[in-house]
């Protein structure tokens, strides 16, 4: 026997709910087989659900989107502050400049080597010391660097911060879409069961097929065993397989009748020729 499935995503509860709610803009409230307190439930609950849904969809869209740009900036000012600490290696390689030139930007301590710029925290904590670095250099004399200038990295680093922020904001506000899904989903749950269990009780005194089918005209959804699905495939293949005999022996009948009537028309036609055979002899005695 087929048993009810509860819905187990967001979607599926969203078409439980939308079933039986439509059920009641189509027939009104007389008639329900649920009881106006669940009614009201329903009227409440599912445009909540649905428009939590939506906003929650269009936030990861937005996010998703907003996120290549984000990516692009990111991989850019990457690029800006790590060149822009190369050019100075190189200076000081020339002997351009002197090692004790790193202490400006806090480098001193790695020495020829780049520090670590994997992460964007990495990024927004390294930038602001080397753009503060390099001015506190200006500031003492020093000479400005080139390919890539100060101001290009200057640039290139508060778009990137920029962005960071805007990013930060869209995923505050994706987390705080999906926790008030989280809290509705748990009143949809339970509005569903109650609204299935009202449902199947208000059916009750239908014989099994009936019953169900007139459930799942308000959302209620059955499934069938693996045994009973099987089952099912056989009776239906062997239902498939009477109704081809059966229309074979139709075939077999109708062709039956139609040699019958072949073989009939036949001797009527040789009767009628011998009489005619017969009437022309005589004539002709």
């Amino acid at each position: 026997m087929p048993y009810r499935r509860l819905p187990n995503t967001d979607r599926a509860r969203l078409r439980a709910l939308a079933k039986s709610h439509t059920r009641f803009e189509t027939t009104g409230a007389l008639n329900l087989p649920y009881s106006d307190s669940t009614l009201n439930n329903l009227r409440v609950l599912y445009p909540n659900f649905r428009n939590a849904l939506l906003n929650l969809e269009a936030a990861r869209k937005n996010q998703a989107v907003k996120n290549k740009e984000y990516q692009h900036m990111y991989r850019k000012a990457k690029i800006y502050l790590s060149h822009y600490l190369q050019v100075m290696n190189f200076a000081i390689l020339r002997g351009e400049l002197k090692p004790t030139v790193r202490a400006y930007y806090t480098t001193d301590r790695f020495e020829n080597h780049m520090p670590v710029l994997q992460t964007e925290n990495d990024l927004i904590n390294w930038g602001k010391k080397i753009i503060d670095g390099d001015q506190a250099r200006i500031m003492k004399g020093g000479s400005p660097f080139y390919n890539p200038s100060i101001a290009l990295v200057k640039i290139t680093y508060e778009k990137f911060c920029d962005a960071h922020r805007f990013q930060q904001n869209l995923l505050a506000t994706t987390d705080r879409n999906v926790k008030i899904v989280a809290d509705l989903r748990k009143d949809a749950d339970e509005l569903i069961v109650q609204l299935w269990n009202e449902i199947e009780a208000h059916y009750e005194n239908l014989d099994d097929k009936m019953r169900r089918e007139k459930a799942e005209e308000f959302g209620l959804v059955y499934v069938l065993r693996r045994k009973e699905k099987k089952r099912l495939l056989e009776q239906e293949k062997q239902t498939i397989l009477q109704q081809q005999k059966q229309q074979e022996l139709v075939v077999q009948s109708d062709d039956k009748i139609e040699n019958t009537y072949r073989l009939a028309t036949e001797r009527s036609v040789e009767k009628t020729r011998i009489k005619q055979n017969t009437f022309q002899s005589s004539l002709n005695f």
